[in-house]
């Protein structure tokens, strides 16, 4: 069933807005279809449709899925407070489904159920609670939402305007961006993995001293699926480890590739469930800090690029080792975006606050 929910927007120029907005969403990997009255930009969640009703911009959004209806609302009023300004979206109403609810259909309640140290620098957590089930359809990362010490949390929730309000002051939430390392829909549970560093960052302090009962909050899932291809190349240093462990599990027997993984040393290394033909290979900085080697670059360049079949280059990193990467694959491999995704998870010298919060590709 097609979900819909749809705006209007007086506007001065309602075709030069459509303009703005066309070019914004084909850097979001839209495919858009422009008429003289509208448009019309498709994603991989859903459509947007507009349309021009005199000195009116009509948004219609459409999805299969609430919580992407919730997306792509939030996704159509960031863009019109971008192009018309901010004190034009406290105005928007939006009418159809959803609308209602203030609560996005992306986000849960959880517990914290276990943690253990599965290495020296890595903690896997476990979460606990109902309807995990849209966690498993595709999506490889969550955004964790970590509720300030002794105070009740307090969630973040829709404006009629579609943008998802954030507790202010005292409540404001610690936001972390995580890999589902593993999840069991029936009994209700999931896993994701922390690189620890001490108690210098939030992500870190938090799963090293977080007990059974501790409640947060999720949102997603979303960003870094499995890629679709005969030959993978994956690298990664261990932000990215348990991304590469989840696609070495979901690929398809029949793949092969080359993985990359940089850690501290053989500590650091896990056994990955592998039943692909893609080979991999741990790279140990011994005693280099994380952020400062090339040895990512090094190995990446030591492959043979396949000349046949569908071939994908995945990588995430620090932000240096990020661009040296992106250079290589599009100027000297000359792969388009169709053939390889590739992130910064972190910047050196940064906290996740600092670096946005999400991967930078």
């Amino acid at each position: 069933m097609t979900l819909v929910s749809e705006v209007r927007v007086g506007v001065a120029d309602p075709g030069k807005l459509i303009d703005a907005i066309c070019e914004h969403f084909v850097e979001h990997d839209a495919k858009i279809t422009r008429t003289a009255k509208g448009g019309e930009a498709k994603f991989s969640i859903g459509r947007t449709v507009m349309k021009i009703d005199g000195r009116e911009l009509v948004f219609r959004v459409e999805a299969e899925d609430m919580g992407y209806i919730d997306l792509m609302r939030a996704g159509v009023a960031y863009h019109l407070e971008e192009f018309v300004g901010p004190g034009t979206v406290p105005n928007l109403v939006w009418v159809g489904d959803g609308c209602e609810t203030r609560t996005p259909a992306y986000f849960r309640e959880l517990k914290v159920v276990g943690a253990r140290t599965i290495t020296p620098h890595m903690r896997r957590v476990t979460l606990s609670g109902e309807r995990l089930d849209r966690f498993n359809l595709g999506g490889l990362h969550i955004r964790l939402l970590i509720p300030p010490v002794g105070r009740a949390p307090v969630w973040p929730g829709f404006g009629v305007n579609g943008i998802l309000i954030w507790p202010p002051g005292e409540d404001a939430l610690t936001l972390r961006t995580y890999t589902i390392r593993g999840i069991d829909v029936a009994a209700g549970t999931m896993d994701f993995d922390v690189v620890l560093h001490g108690d210098d960052t939030a992500g870190s302090r938090w799963a090293s001293h977080c007990q059974p009962g501790d409640i947060v909050g999720i949102l997603g899932p979303g960003g870094g699926e499995v890629p679709d291809a005969d030959w993978v190349l994956l690298a990664g240093d261990e932000t990215a480890l348990p991304a590469i462990a989840r696609i070495l599990e979901d690929m398809p027997a029949s793949t092969k590739g080359r993985a990359f993984i940089e850690v501290a040393d053989a500590a650091e290394e896990q056994t990955l469930v592998n039943n692909t033909g893609i080979e991999v290979t741990w790279l140990h900085r011994d005693g280099a800090e994380p952020g400062t080697t090339h040895l990512l670059e090094a190995a990446v360049r030591t492959v043979e690029w396949p000349t046949e079949g569908r071939n994908f280059a995945w990588t995430a990193s620090e932000f240096s080792a990020f661009k040296s990467l992106r250079r290589y694959f599009r100027n000297e491999l000359e792969l388009d975006k169709t053939q390889h995704y590739c992130v910064a998870y972190w910047r050196r010298g940064t906290t996740e606050d600092d670096f946005a919060g999400k991967p930078t590709e």
